[in-house]
């Protein structure tokens, strides 16, 4: 695989983390640049792994990963994403006050690892090709990297525009990126 290659395959990898960061920055309370850039690392590090993941079962078991993996993606996503939905609904006017300073390392983490099961997926067809997937997996890492800490950033504006709706299109935005998932498995 060529570099042009591997980076639009780097930065099409990205698009669930990023999309699920600006979610994440708008549900925060004026997010500074050192959470955008700890939740980018999270997710980097995430994707940098799970297509080092998928190729080591791409070469173990790859038909039991591409049967399931997309299942998995869509009930993490949907949990964690309903749970945004019925915060925020549940919730006050008082939006401000509740806003959380800085998400909790493990729902970064599962987060993370819900939207980066594609790249795990991913992970498992370039087993069969000739590729050097230490190289690719480290491109989509840091092209993750890159595209969550700028997510982030761009949530930092959108949140205070929304208020306490930007926790519920955080919840829809993830709910939306698990069925694109099953989607695109059953659509072919």
């Amino acid at each position: 695989m060529n570099l042009s290659a591997t980076l639009l395959l780097a930065f099409g990898m990205s698009m669930d983390a990023f999309a699920a960061s600006i979610g994440k920055g708008a549900t925060l309370r004026n997010p500074k640049f050192s959470d955008a850039l700890r939740t980018g690392l999270i997710f980097g590090a995430i994707e940098t792994l799970t297509p080092l993941l998928g190729w080591g079962l791409g070469m173990l078991a790859s038909q039991f990963v591409l049967e399931w993996n997309h299942w998995i993606a869509f009930v993490l996503l949907a949990f964690l994403g309903s749970r945004m939905v019925l915060e925020g609904v549940r919730g006050n006017d008082d939006c401000d006050a509740e806003m959380p300073h800085r998400h909790g390392f493990w729902l970064l983490v599962t987060t993370a690892i819900a939207t980066s099961l594609d790249a795990m997926a991913v992970g498992v067809g370039l087993a069969f090709l000739q590729v050097n997937i230490l190289t690719t997996a480290l491109a989509i890492g840091c092209a993750t990297l890159i595209m969550s800490t700028l997510g982030m950033m761009v949530g930092r504006f959108i949140g205070p525009l929304l208020g306490k709706r930007a926790e519920i299109l955080g919840g829809v935005v993830l709910i939306g990126i698990g069925v694109q998932i099953l989607y695109s498995h059953f659509a072919g």
